[in-house]
C-alpha cells in the first residue's frame, strides 16, 4: 500500500509490521545534514478501521509537507544557536556579553537537544532551575570545592559546601531573549515549525528601583571628588549635573563640548571589550544635545585651560579631536604629567571611572556607585517640577518619557504632587460652610 509519485519518488506508503501499521511519509531533505527525513507514525491493528486510520494519517502527512509545516532538520540546538549567532547583527558589547551566557548556561543545559525537540516545558524548566541556583543543582548539599589527596579534614582543607545561588529574574529574562532569537531564526530558515520561547512564561520584569545618593552626599561626593584631582572632579560633576552614562563621558571631545553655547553634544560613547576600547554610538543610537549651567560652564573652561597646561609640559598641544577625559594609566602622579604624548588621544577607561568613583565613595561611608550620579540628576529634576519629555532628553531616554516614567515613577508621582498644590495655591480660597467642616 504505497502512493507514488509519477517522477518515482515514494511519498507515502502504510507498511504491515507486527500486527499493526506503520504511516511512513518522505518530508524532504534535511537543509543541514543533506539526509532524507520521514515523518512516521504507528496505527494499531491491522482491520479495517486501522486502514482507514493509517490512510487518513498518511493524508495528513502529505498536507504538512505540502504546506511545509514539518521539522525539517535533526540538528541540536547547539549547532542552531551557533548559526544564529554568526549571522546576528550586534555590537561589540552585547555579542560578548551573549557569548558567555551561551557558553556558561545556554549550551550546556539545550545544547544537546534536537532543535525541533526544544519545547516550551523544557524552556520554562530552565528558568525555574536558573531562578533556584545559577548553578542548576537538584538542591541537595555538596562540596563545591575541595582537597583531592586522600582523605582530609575539609575544615583544614578549607572545603567549600555550595550553596544555592538564584539568578536575578534580569537575567534570567536576557538568556531568555538570547534562546528566543534563536529560535526565531530556525523558525526563519524553516527548521522548526514555530517558536517555543514565545509562549514560554518567563520571570517577570523586576521595577526598577534607583537609589540617588541624598542632596547631602552628592554635595560630599562631589567637594572630594575635586579634592582628588581637578580632573576627576569635573568628570564626577558633569556626570551629576547632566546624566550621562559612563561610557559616554568617557567618550566625549572637545569638540563635542559648545562653551559658547552652553550646551554639550553626546554623540558617541567608549567601550572596552576584553581589553580593547572601541568608539561606538551611544546606548540609543541618538545624538543629544544637553544644556549646560553656567557654573558648570565655568567649571569646563578652567579643566580646559588645566588640560591644555599638563599637556605644554610634555610638548602637546591640546586639540578639539583629544578626549575630555584622558586616560591615567600613564599619568605619574607625582609630577601630575602624563608619560608620553599619546596619552592625551586614549580616554578614561569606563570600568576605570566605576572603580575609582566605588572606592572614593566608600572611603566616605556612603553605599553608591558612579551610575546612580545619573539617577541624581533625573530624580533632582523630576522633584523640581521640570517636565518628564525633558528629563527624558537630557538622559538619552527613547520613546518620549516612557522608559523615564518607568523608571523613576515614584519622583514623577511626586512632582505631579508639587504640580497640584502649586495649581492649588494660585486659585482664590473658597469659603467652606460650617457643614461642609464635618
Amino acid at each position: 500500500m504505497a502512493s507514488v509519485r509519477p517522477d518515482g519518488r515514494q511519498q507515502g506508503r502504510i507498511e504491515e509490521r507486527g500486527g499493526n501499521l506503520r504511516v511512513v511519509v518522505y518530508a524532504g531533505q534535511d537543509p543541514v545534514t543533506g539526509r532524507r527525513t520521514y515523518k512516521r507514525e504507528t496505527i494499531r491493528g491491522n482491520d479495517d478501521a486501522a486502514w482507514k486510520k493509517a490512510r487518513n494519517k498518511r493524508t495528513e502527512f502529505l498536507a504538512e509537507v505540502l504546506k511545509q509545516r514539518n521539522a525539517s532538520t535533526s540538528v541540536n540546538f547547539s549547532y542552531a544557536i551557533d548559526e544564529w549567532f554568526s549571522k546576528a547583527d550586534l555590537e561589540e558589547t552585547t555579542r560578548h556579553g551573549y557569548r558567555g551566557y551561551i557558553n556558561r548556561v545556554i549550551k550546556p543545559a539545550l545544547g544537546h537537544v534536537a532543535v525541533k525537540k526544544l519545547g516550551t516545558r523544557d524552556l520554562e524548566s530552565l528558568y525555574s532551575e536558573l531562578r533556584r541556583c545559577r548553578a542548576r543543582c537538584d538542591g541537595t548539599p555538596y562540596i563545591e570545592k575541595h582537597k583531592k589527596d586522600g582523605e582530609h579534614d575539609c575544615t583544614e582543607a578549607n572545603c567549600v559546601v555550595h550553596e544555592c545561588d538564584p539568578m536575578a529574574a534580569s537575567t534570567v529574562r536576557q538568556i531568555h531573549s538570547i534562546i528566543s532569537s534563536a529560535l526565531d531564526a530556525a523558525a526563519r530558515w524553516d527548521w522548526i515549525d514555530s517558536n517555543p520561547a514565545k509562549l514560554a512564561k518567563r520571570p517577570k520584569q523586576t521595577p526598577p528601583q534607583p537609589d540617588p545618593p541624598s542632596p547631602a552626599d552628592a554635595a560630599r561626593i562631589a567637594e572630594r571628588a575635586f579634592e582628588l584631582g581637578e580632573d576627576w572632579g569635573m568628570l564626577v560633576w558633569l556626570v551629576m549635573t547632566t546624566g550621562m552614562r559612563r561610557a559616554e563621558v568617557a567618550g566625549l571631545r572637545w569638540f563635542n563640548v559648545k562653551l559658547d553655547e552652553e550646551v554639550v553634544e553626546i554623540r558617541a560613547s567608549y567601550v572596552e571589550v576584553n581589553g580593547k576600547g572601541k568608539v561606538k554610538s551611544t546606548k540609543t543610537h541618538q545624538m543629544r544635545r544637553v544644556a549646560l549651567d553656567s557654573e558648570t560652564v565655568a567649571l569646563l573652561r578652567a579643566h580646559k585651560a588645566w588640560a591644555r597646561d599638563e599637556l605644554a609640559k610634555v610638548d602637546v598641544e591640546l586639540t578639539d579631536d583629544m578626549y575630555v577625559f584622558m586616560s591615567d594609566r600613564k599619568f605619574d602622579t607625582v609630577t601630575r604629567t602624563y608619560g608620553s604624548p599619546k596619552d592625551a588621544t586614549q580616554p578614561y577607561s569606563p570600568d576605570a571611572i566605576s572603580r575609582r568613583y566605588k572606592r572614593m565613595a566608600e572611603k566616605l561611608g556612603i553605599d553608591t556607585h558612579i551610575h546612580a550620579l545619573r539617577h541624581f540628576s533625573a530624580t533632582e529634576l523630576l522633584t523640581a517640577g521640570v517636565d518628564l519629555r525633558t528629563v527624558a532628553g537630557r538622559l538619552g531616554h527613547g520613546g518620549g518619557g516612557a522608559t523615564t516614567l518607568r523608571v523613576y515613577a515614584a519622583w514623577v508621582a511626586a512632582a505631579d504632587r508639587k504640580a497640584a498644590e502649586i495649581l492649588g495655591s494660585r486659585l482664590p480660597k473658597r469659603a467652606m460652610k460650617p457643614s461642609e467642616h464635618g
